[in-house]
């Protein structure tokens, strides 16, 4: 198979839809056969697949125009419009916007940015953490089975434990910045006490360090609100976006205020750059995608949605719990072993699911925002009768 021999793999067992089209919550193969996507494609397609608005808006551009130019140099309205509908929803402390590649990429920079503003090297980061697979963003995510081949990755990284108050005193004045996940994504979907983020916050203030917020998986709607972030009544010193951002074509983006932001501009020049960051074609849907989000996205149907789910699988006696915060859930069983006859089961029956890099006893959901109630019931249902049917 082509696939197998002229594309570079990244796992022994890839799924080997063939993909044909897809439409609303739905992937369909070339054989006809609808699967739901009940994982958004990790992640990326919040809105479902196709949805008509952001279609026209990178139609619409592409008929404007492609890359013109490297980042930064050229005045663009796709940029531009894409700049202001992000920085509407988000506080006046951040409000200047450097749009890259991916998630990966917006970590990247981030990392550079906090090491520039503050004149320190060291960063601190999760337990848990996953922020890219790049030799920097490994650096500070957690998995050492996806970094030990790797290695050496970069020095003065620290890990501390989400949650542990006691910790909070390793960040000291030799600290840069501090990158957390809001909800931690590839861990199983774990969340911060309100009172630690506080207490974090504090911390990074009081030491002079950057308080970094990666929102590129729980970020946009998937938490329930536009940003996680939101929920917690912590407001961070850097934001780094990504996956759902461009409405399904590759963007991320590093948020903060101008004042930071200016440190890229001199000493050196050209302190972060990049040639296809801010692609116009992107970033018109990027925008198109914001603009869907906050206005066709009611979030105060989420909870039902996502309480469907909760109470149809924690019912089966084989699930040991759920942990989920807007439409992002981890679904924990005994054995990893179950996980995998699980996911390929719900692959059998044409529904999506996946599991976490670093926590193999969940499997993953986090549907479309615009999944209905209907949908949810089913779907729910069938999964349960997936677990049920792959017990030994």
């Amino acid at each position: 198979m082509d696939f197998l021999t002229n594309l570079g793999q990244t796992s022994p067992y890839p799924l080997l839809i063939e993909v044909d089209r897809a439409e609303g919550i739905f992937i369909y193969d070339k054989q006809g056969n609808a699967y739901a996507d009940l994982i958004s494609g990790i992640a990326v397609s919040s809105l479902g697949h196709g949805h008509p608005s952001i279609k026209k808006a990178i139609h619409d551009q592409v008929e404007r125009h492609l890359h013109v130019m490297v980042y930064g140099e050229f005045i663009q309205d796709a940029q531009m419009d894409f700049a202001r509908q992000l920085t509407s929803m988000l506080p006046s402390t951040l409000q200047a916007v450097y749009p890259v590649n991916s998630g990966a990429e917006a970590n990247e920079a981030a990392m550079k940015l906090v090491k520039r503003v503050t004149g320190r090297s060291e960063i601190i980061a999760f337990k848990g953490s996953y922020h890219g697979s790049t030799h920097g963003t490994l650096s500070i995510s957690y998995n050492e089975v996806k970094k030990t081949n790797y290695r050496p990755l970069l020095p003065g990284i620290r890990f501390i434990s989400l949650n542990h108050v006691d910790q909070l005193a390793q960040i000291t004045t030799n600290t840069a910045g501090v990158f957390l996940e809001t909800i931690q994504g590839d861990a199983g979907v774990r969340i911060p006490d309100s009172s630690y983020l506080r207490a974090l916050k504090a911390r990074c203030t009081e030491v002079g360090a950057l308080l970094v917020f990666d929102e590129i998986q729980c970020g946009l709607g998937r938490a329930g609100s536009n940003f996680a972030f939101e929920q917690f009544g912590v407001i961070p010193d850097v934001l780094t976006l990504g996956k759902s951002l461009g409405g399904g074509l590759p963007i991320g983006a590093l948020v903060t205020s101008p004042e930071h932001m200016a440190a890229f501009k001199e000493n050196p020049m050209l302190g972060h750059i990049t040639t296809f960051g801010g692609h116009p074609v992107v970033c018109a849907s990027a925008a198109a995608f914001l603009k869907v989000l906050t206005t066709e996205i009611d979030y105060s149907t989420l909870p039902k949605i996502a309480s469907i789910f909760h109470d149809v699988l924690i019912a089966h006696p084989e699930v040991k719990e759920i942990r989920n915060i807007g439409l992002m859930f981890a679904i924990d069983m005994e054995l990893a072993e179950r996980v995998e006859r699980v996911v390929k089961r719900c692959l059998e029956k044409h529904m999506i699911t996946f599991w976490f890099l670093s926590h193999p006893y969940s499997f993953r959901l986090a549907p479309p925002l615009t999944i209905t109630e209907e949908q949810a019931r089913h779907f729910a249902h069938e999964i349960y009768h997936a677990i049920e049917e792959t017990k030994a």
